[in-house]
């Protein structure tokens, strides 16, 4: 057991380490090359373009194609591998090449396809200082060792192709901080969507649970002399619901640790319609007679529609046998044709012994309604009482659901 965390996080921290190889996919011999793929295909690609562009160029001006000017552009190329390791030197190599083949081999301006990318990688990568320097040395070496004197042309060119680049690059790094940004805005939202249903959660299994137990503990007190079976009774009823209580609440506190540690047993499964017999009966037995009423063919619904129906069902009635009084309760449940009707009142004071500030329970409700796109209806009855009505829609596929 002592080994356990240690194991994870060695896991964990091999992570990162294995995404590389697996997105580049097995290499023989395990051993990971220094580039990836993407940076090899970059390679290949500009110095079959500068290949192209000198040789269409040379046959154009010498009606040939000079070797030695082949052979400097695809090694000019190679250090396009290491780009993302070392974008500065990189670049540094690259017109170190480029020189080369000025000097050697004079062609008109030009503008490399190779110096394009090791200039575009710097730019991405810098910080201003760095890119201005890169930039000016990038527009300045093309233009060296011409067979003739650079025009206004050659230089309005060169300096347009390193703004073009540098442009790019710029608006390539605002998309990326715009795409990182939205990203952690949607992680935010679903934290904090979460953390809502974590706290609906919380408050109906507290407050039904709790109210459960402490209407048990007082009939169990009163009745503890007089008629020690019926407290006996209370007992068990607070016992159980207790233990159902920690049971639901470890649960939902196991979504937060999912990860974490690993699941030694499995869950139970969430409530649902098929248990509405059972707080019916416990909210019974904690005073409050209830009676149920199911109408429609019966049929199966989804686990969060279940659980909806039921969360509903328990908060209604928590709250009824908290402020109705001597009372009677009604839970009608209606399968329609095209949804869902579940709606739970009682003849008692109703809203007018709820005490200021409560209602935590209704937005609760509320939320767990929209999320389905249905409706909820809550509020007191003219003969006295409170009502609670919800419709869920459903769609067919889903009434078919076993």
């Amino acid at each position: 057991m002592p080994k356990r965390p240690a194991a994870r996080e060695g896991a964990r921290a091999e992570g990162p380490r294995a995404e590389g190889p697996r997105a580049e996919g097995p290499r023989p011999g395990g051993d990971a090359l220094p580039w990836t793929r993407n940076d090899a295909l970059v390679t290949v690609g500009a110095a079959v373009v500068d290949l192209l562009s000198f040789s269409f160029g040379s046959q154009v001006e010498r009606g040939y194609v000079p070797p030695a000017g082949c052979v400097l552009l695809l090694v000019a190329a190679l250090p396009l591998l290491a780009r993302r390791r070392a974008p500065l030197a990189t670049l540094a190599a690259v017109l170190v090449f480029d020189l080369a083949l000025n000097l050697s081999v004079p062609v008109g301006q030009h503008f490399t396809a190779t110096t394009v990318v090791a200039l575009y990688t710097v730019a991405r990568s810098r910080g201003a200082a760095v890119v201005a320097g890169a930039a000016f040395v990038c527009a300045v070496m093309p233009l060296v060792g011409q067979p003739s004197r650079p025009g206004t042309t050659d230089v309005v060119g060169s300096v347009a192709n390193v703004l073009l680049v540098l442009v790019t690059a710029a608006a390539m790094n605002r998309w990326h901080r715009e795409n990182e940004a939205n990203r952690r805005l949607l992680a935010d939202r679903a934290v904090a969507a979460e953390r809502r249903r974590i706290a609906r959660e919380l408050h109906d299994i507290v407050a039904h649970h709790i109210t459960t137990m402490q209407l048990m503990a007082g009939g169990a007190r009163a009745n503890l002399a007089a008629d020690p079976e019926v407290a006996r009774e209370a007992l068990v009823t607070l016992e159980g619901s207790g233990r159902m209580a920690l049971r639901e609440m470890r649960q939902l506190l196991d979504v937060l640790r999912a990860g974490d540690e690993p699941e030694e047993a499995p869950t139970a499964p969430q409530p649902g319609v098929g248990d509405l017999a059972g707080i019916v009966g416990e909210t019974c037995r904690a005073g409050l007679p209830v009676e149920l009423d199911v109408r429609g063919e019966e049929r199966p619904l989804p686990p969060s529609v279940g659980l909806t129906v039921f969360r509903i069902v328990q908060e209604a009635l928590t709250n009824a046998r908290k402020y109705a009084g001597q009372a009677r309760a009604r839970v009608r449940l209606t399968y329609g044709p095209h949804g869902l009707a579940v709606e739970v009142s009682d003849d008692g004071a109703g809203a007018a012994a709820a005490p200021a500030g409560s209602g935590y329970g209704l937005v609760g409700m509320r939320e767990r309604v929209a999320l389905h796109g249905g409706t909820l209806e809550a509020g007191p009855l003219e003969g006295g009482g409170f009502r609670v009505a919800a419709r869920l829609p459903l769609k067919a596929e889903e009434g078919a659901l076993r």
